[in-house]
């Protein structure tokens, strides 16, 4: 397995936690920002010592070719503080030549001087967390900026792209949003082709197109509980995917990943590196890495985080069980794999898992009866030794599909299968 060339920064801090939120967040109020005397600076700082330290006790490794700074909103750190973690990730690995080199942005959290001094510490890809151009949609969502932030924050990066000193930048958009306060129903095809067609007239190289998902304990979760949140229901939401496959192609998008459409030259290198199942660095509270087949997700919370760091000399991480020479699980290599333009080899996959080479044959003819129906439908398509999902239909029931896979890996896998993501950052 080569050593990992990737790494993953956690920057946990925001101004408020947005109502779908789940990821390890600590937020800080409206006003705050890393300049001296301001709300937060003296937590930013001193989470950043933490950080700082982490990294430099990590075992050495070869240059990076990828650095993904994610948060939390990342934007919230001054340049000088960016360049200072880029500074330790390259004295104590190396950064690659062509690096890419991505960070994180809040639409309402920068301006044009503060973007050249990102540009000017390294950044050379910037993922801007638009999620909507409907100030309704936009304070539904818990969002703190509005559309017009959004617009002055993409003729910043156009700008920036289009005198060459920016490589690459991505928008972020939310798909299946629900209906907004005192509104029956929530936002149908047109206010989404809409959106689709805003976000391409903004000319971002690459687009990350999530869908909605409810996650336990968020805001979006509790008014679910109570039956208070009304959401595009099943056919609604496989028609706006359709719609987000059709449109993003015609405008020479390439759908490379369930979520991720890029033009051409432009599809994230970093979030290949988690999808491929190859091994990465994660740094920070919360942050997941994968190291020669052994697995560490850091604590997330600032006190644990900060503990973890003084005990981890003295605790030996344990890999995880069932995991693949690759590090990763089978049903994560399966959830990841299929959902790529260039699916999974198969054979190669269960081997990978610990089937012996004489059953591998019969392990791919009974998957091969089990997702007869589903070929049938075009949902699953078996190209040579490539299984992948196809798009958009596919894509749109992967779930299902998937589910048939591991409810089989269950009863027939050699070990049981891990879990866990991935790791945070997995964004444009």
């Amino acid at each position: 397995m080569p050593p990992a060339r990737s790494a993953y920064l956690h920057i946990p801090f925001c101004h408020r936690r947005c109502f779908y939120c789940d990821f390890a967040v600590v937020p800080l109020g409206d006003q705050a920002s890393a300049a001296p005397g301001a709300p937060g600076a003296a937590s930013i700082a001193g989470y950043l010592d933490l950080l700082q330290r982490e990294i430099a006790v990590s075992p050495a490794g070869p240059p990076l070719s990828t650095v993904y700074l994610g948060g939390g909103t990342p934007s919230l750190l001054s340049p000088a503080q960016v360049k200072g973690l880029l500074q330790a990730l390259k004295q104590r690995f190396g950064l690659a030549p062509a690096a890419e080199i991505s960070l994180e942005l809040d639409p309402a959290s920068f301006d044009q001087q503060r973007l050249a001094g990102y540009l000017g510490a390294g950044v050379n890809r910037v993922s801007l967390g638009g999620q909507s151009f409907d100030d309704q949609v936009l304070a539904s969502l818990g969002r703190r900026h509005r559309r017009g932030d959004l617009q002055q924050a993409i003729s910043w990066l156009q700008q920036a792209h289009g005198n060459g000193r920016l490589a690459s930048w991505s928008l972020d958009l939310i798909q299946a949003v629900p209906a907004a306060p005192g509104q029956p129903d929530a936002p149908g095809l047109e206010h989404w082709r809409d959106q689709l067609q805003q976000a391409i007239a903004s000319t971002a190289p690459h687009l990350s197109v999530y869908e909605l998902t409810l996650e336990p304990g968020t805001v979006f979760g509790k008014r679910a509980e109570r039956g208070e949140l009304t959401l595009a229901d099943e056919d609604l939401a496989a028609d706006l995917l359709e719609l987000t496959s059709t449109e993003l192609g015609a405008a020479g998008y390439g759908h490379y990943e369930i979520s991720n459409y890029a033009l051409p030259g432009h599809a994230s290198r970093h979030n290949r590196v988690y999808w491929s199942g190859a091994d990465w660095w994660g740094f920070g509270l919360g942050a997941t890495s994968c190291q020669g087949g052994q697995r560490l997700a850091r604590p997330r919370t600032r006190a644990a985080y900060g503990a973890w760091l003084d005990s981890q000399r003295q605790q030996p991480v344990a890999a995880e069980p069932g995991l693949l020479a690759t590090g990763m699980p089978l049903d994560e290599r399966l959830l990841v794999g299929l959902r790529r333009r260039e699916g999974v080899v198969m054979a190669a996959l269960l081997a990978d898992a610990g089937v012996e080479p004489g059953q591998v044959p019969g392990h791919l003819e009974q998957l091969r009866r089990l997702l007869a129906a589903e070929r049938k439908q075009g949902l699953l398509l078996i190209e040579g030794p490539r299984w992948r999902l196809s798009a958009p239909a596919g894509l749109a029931l992967s779930n299902a599909v998937l589910r048939k896979l591991l409810d089989w890996w269950e009863h027939v896998g050699p070990s049981p299968t891990g879990s866990g993501p991935p790791g945070p950052g997995a964004a444009g």
